[in-house]
């Protein structure tokens, strides 16, 4: 391979290198596991925007810096200083630049190959789930958790749930639970399963795919590179199916009680434990885009349920709770599933902000 043009600096939180037709991106916030800044929403813009217009490049690679994670997400500590100062219109400004990157990955004029490893979360989700190739390592530990800290999934997560078999969306979305890189080809979230061998290597192999469409270079590497994916999940289908299959929030609670399927038992757990408003408005969404099937209405209605949420107390209290004091004991307002306004939160998945 051709030695690399000039990078941008080492020290900088986007690192961008082209190595022949090759664009190396490389999230570089590892001791902050790369959560996302504004500063770095903007880079990974600017460089993509560049590089679909730069006829030199033929395809593009984005991954993240460090053993721990590709993307732990948006800069949590953040979030929460904006939320508690009055400055929510920053957050909403922040969101919007994120949501219109993860539009720009998903409609990439060339091939585009994220590479999830480690803690790939939220906005993780974002950048590497939108891919045209999307590779994951089997040991990566991906989801949307975000009812756990009082928010909704985000970044078009609402989308990919949608599309994931049966009602594993829904159990997701509201479980905030994660699954590892080998299940998420069955769920939707990446394309191919990678050794670990290929992804330490993967500068290395990817110039012999220079030409070649989105399509190909990932069939081409699961012939190549491929590791096992896991179809361990399909034993959970049916008390899954039947429990988030409910019309309502409600009902999906009420269902799992009446289950005696250990598994069950415990999902019946972890909702219990996540924000009500949060789990109610990941399922009205979720089944908002499953009957849309589009990335960008689903982003829309994202945003929209963010700068609902963002102005309640859920968000900084779940944020309190599981990331700055980790007592993981947050006073949720309302804390029962009945007592949230539901009629708030189909208005704004149904496209209505009043």
């Amino acid at each position: 391979m051709e030695n690399p043009s000039p990078a941008i600096s080492s020290d900088s939180v986007v690192i961008a290198a082209v190595h022949g037709p090759i664009g190396h991106i490389q999230l570089n916030r590892a001791s902050k596991l790369n959560a996302l800044t504004l500063q770095m929403l903007t880079e990974l813009s600017r460089v993509l925007r560049a590089w679909a217009a730069d006829p030199a490049i033929s395809l593009v690679l984005l991954t993240g810096r460090g053993e721990r994670a590709f993307c732990a997400g948006g800069d949590i500590a953040d979030f929460h200083a904006a939320v508690t100062t009055g400055r929510h219109q920053d957050f909403a400004d922040l969101l919007s630049a994120e949501f219109e990157l993860d539009y720009l990955i998903s409609a990439y004029p060339k091939p585009l190959i994220s590479l999830a490893h480690g803690i790939t979360m939220g906005g993780g989700i974002g950048l590497a789930s939108h891919a045209p190739v999307r590779l994951v390592t089997p040991n990566a530990a991906m989801g949307m958790p975000e009812a756990k800290i009082g928010y909704t999934p985000d970044v078009g997560g609402s989308h990919l749930l949608a599309n994931a078999p049966g009602h594993f969306g829904e159990y997701y979305a509201m479980s905030a639970q994660s699954f590892t890189g080998a299940d998420a080809v069955l769920l939707g979230f990446a394309d191919v399963v990678v050794t670990e061998e290929f992804a330490a290597n993967i500068l290395d192999e990817l110039e012999e795919f220079a030409g070649l469409n989105a399509g190909e270079i990932a069939a081409a590497i699961e012939v190549m590179h491929g590791a096992p994916e896991s179809f361990a999940l399909e034993m959970d289908r049916g008390w899954i199916d039947h429990a988030f299959s409910a019309g309502s929030p409600q009902e999906v609670i009420e269902r799992l009680g009446q289950m005696v399927h250990p598994a069950a038992q415990r999902a019946a757990q972890l909702l219990a434990a996540n924000c009500p408003t949060s789990m109610a408005s990941a399922f009205y969404n979720v089944r908002a885009a499953r009957a849309e099937q589009d990335l960008r209405s689903a982003l829309d209605r994202e945003l929209r349920s963010a700068r609902y949420l963002m102005h309640r107390p859920d968000l900084a209290e779940g944020i309190r709770a599981q990331v700055i004091d980790k007592d993981r004991n947050p006073a949720w307002i309302p804390a029962s599933l009945d007592d949230v306004d539901h009629a708030a939160l189909r208005s704004l998945a149904a496209g209505s902000e009043d």
